[in-house]
């Protein structure tokens, strides 16, 4: 996520397993950002350098609720605790 510009930049769909994490790494790690901000789970730092690695739940507010909407968009129809869609019904 950058955080000049709105949106996720990069996603990868899967549990939170040093794999799933490892494909998304393979997409950012060329960016060369001087800082990588994590919820702390112990995957991150096998492939992030310590120097360039902040645990830090509080920094990971808009992301949280840029996925929170990204889980409702997908599944909007099961999860009616957001806006429901009016325009679809069972």
């Amino acid at each position: 996520m950058n955080s000049k510009a709105p949106g996720i930049l990069k996603w990868v769909v899967g549990d939170r397993s040093l794999a799933t994490f490892r494909l998304l790494w393979l997409m950012i790690r060329g960016w060369r950002s001087f800082l990588y901000i994590t919820d702390g789970y112990p995957v991150y730092p096998r492939l992030i350098n310590d120097c360039d690695h902040l645990v830090s739940k509080t920094a990971m507010t808009r992301f949280e609720g840029e996925n929170s909407r990204l889980r409702h968009y997908l599944a909007r129809l099961h999860r009616k605790t957001f806006c429901y869609s009016s325009q679809l019904r069972c």
